[in-house]
């Protein structure tokens, strides 16, 4: 008889407890008790829980589930507030998914306005009620903080003292950090001495002390906090401490590294730490080509007549072209053509030379004055953004000459190539635009570019988006 291999269990799992549960059973009967509630007060206009609202009812929650779990509702426990306003976005875009579902199934005269209104406001203030009881209870009446489990944390890096930090500040993890244990060649966190016991409290011992130290404080849990560099050091303390009966966690310390949307994930149940890797991918590049397609048509509806007054006036002003294209890197370094309107008086460029527009400049014309101060310039990208080359939000595209300078001078400066370049930027807001003239203020802008990419989502681009119409002209536009 041939041997078959049993299929062994994925290596990355996710951790789960009793409370999540229960906070999921009481937002899905929140929310099936708010709609039924509705549909008998509305009984009269609606006739009773028809066909179509069991089906509503049904793709709401399966929508509230999917949701839910991609904004971590039952997977953090920090300031209340913070939760409502997650809860809020959650339950905002669930209900989004739902009516653009019953604009595609053109159904939306199939339900009350009225009632699917209400359903939302009630049903929202409902979860809230719900949550902040839940968590009064729990923390009043479950959690004990007597019946803690006590922590060992080896090492002493900053990320080490940062989960220090968020053990102790977080009661709902049911851990207390007893101490540290320091390892050899540990680079020491800000503010805190590391030459032994008696300068700082908290450091229990060195690595020979891990098993008596477990012994000696009854640990049950154990987080290794180690660099890279040190594998080896992991493997000895895995092994030496394997026998003591206690839960062992490593957290490899990467944050040393210039990190790019970083994430553990999985390949076949083999966990995988992601390090770089740009935020458009999956459902996440659907999302914000759909933002850019459905918002560029309507921008671009607005602002026609703009258009074509500022294509008038340029032609009228100096002679050339009304659009000026030159090349820019993109996406992952591709280059494309960007449109502008012409703002300067044809020229030529020293060969190898490209120079930026400064403060009277002498090339820029009259009527590329104004539209540089309150950026109509940069309007023609629309027609990027429409034809794949541009988002409407990204890090600004710099000339290809600029790209070559500063990368030789900021060692992750084509890190920014990691999302579609935009139109604005988290950048432009903040004020970092226009001419560059030390190398500080370009580190700045890339600093805020980056910080774009690791925290990417839609709302981030329409806060962006509306803050950039207070935006529109500045000391730095010329």
């Amino acid at each position: 008889m041939a041997y078959r291999k049993k299929k062994s269990r994925t290596i990355l799992q996710r951790r789960n407890n009793l409370s999540n549960t229960i906070q999921q059973l009481l937002d899905g009967m929140a929310v099936i008790g708010v709609t039924f509630a509705l549909i008998q007060y509305h009984y009269l206009y609606i006739g009773g829980i028809t066909s179509p609202y069991m089906v509503m009812l049904l793709i709401l929650l399966g929508n509230l589930a999917i949701t839910y779990d991609r904004f971590a509702i039952y997977r953090s426990n920090g300031p209340f507030l913070d939760k409502a306003t997650d809860l809020l976005k959650a339950w905002s875009l669930t209900f989004l998914s739902l009516i653009v579902l019953a604009f595609l199934t053109k159904q939306t005269e199939t339900f009350s306005r009225y009632l699917m209104g209400q359903l939302y406001v009630i049903g929202y203030l409902t979860q809230v009620v719900l949550h902040a009881v839940f968590r009064v209870i729990y923390k009043k009446i479950i959690l004990n903080p007597e019946q803690n489990e006590k922590v060992l944390i080896v090492g002493q890096s900053r990320l080490a003292y940062y989960l220090q930090q968020k053990i102790s500040s977080n009661p709902w993890i049911g851990e207390q950090v007893v101490g540290f244990i320091q390892m050899p060649d540990d680079v020491p966190a800000s503010g805190r001495k590391t030459s032994g016991r008696k300068r700082d409290p908290l450091i229990l011992g060195d690595i020979e002390d891990l098993p008596a130290l477990i012994d000696e404080y009854n640990i049950s849990i154990v987080y290794i906090v180690t660099p890279l560099k040190s594998s080896k050091a992991l493997e000895d303390i895995y092994l030496n401490i394997l026998d003591k009966y206690v839960s062992i966690h490593w957290i490899p310390d990467i944050f040393a590294l210039r990190l790019m949307n970083h994430s553990v994930k999985e390949i076949s149940g083999i966990p995988v730490v992601t390090l770089s890797e740009t935020p458009l991918i999956g459902m996440r590049l659907l999302q914000k080509a759909i933002e850019d397609r459905v918002l560029s048509v309507l921008i671009l509806i607005i602002i026609s007549p703009i258009l074509l007054l500022v294509a008038i006036a340029v032609k009228l002003d100096s002679p050339g072209p009304v659009f000026f294209r030159q090349n820019r890197a993109g996406w992952s370094g591709k280059s494309f053509k960007i449109w502008k309107f012409r703002s300067m008086y044809v020229h030529k460029e020293e060969a190898g030379k490209l120079k930026q527009a400064e403060k009277n400049d002498s090339r820029i014309t009259r009527v590329g004055a104004f539209i540089r101060k309150t950026s109509l310039d940069e309007l023609p990208q629309i027609f990027n953004v429409l034809i794949g080359d541009m988002s409407l939000v990204g890090p600004r595209p710099h000339a290809m000459q600029h790209d070559r300078e500063y990368s030789q001078r900021i060692f992750d400066y084509f890190a920014r190539h990691h999302i579609k370049p935009g139109i604005t930027g988290l950048a432009q807001v903040r004020g970092l635009r226009g001419e560059t003239k030390d190398i500080d203020q370009m580190i700045q802008r890339i600093e805020s570019d980056i910080e774009y990419i690791n925290n990417w989502s839609v709302w981030l681009d329409i806060k962006i988006l509306l803050l950039t119409t207070f935006k529109l002209s500045g000391k730095s536009a010329y």
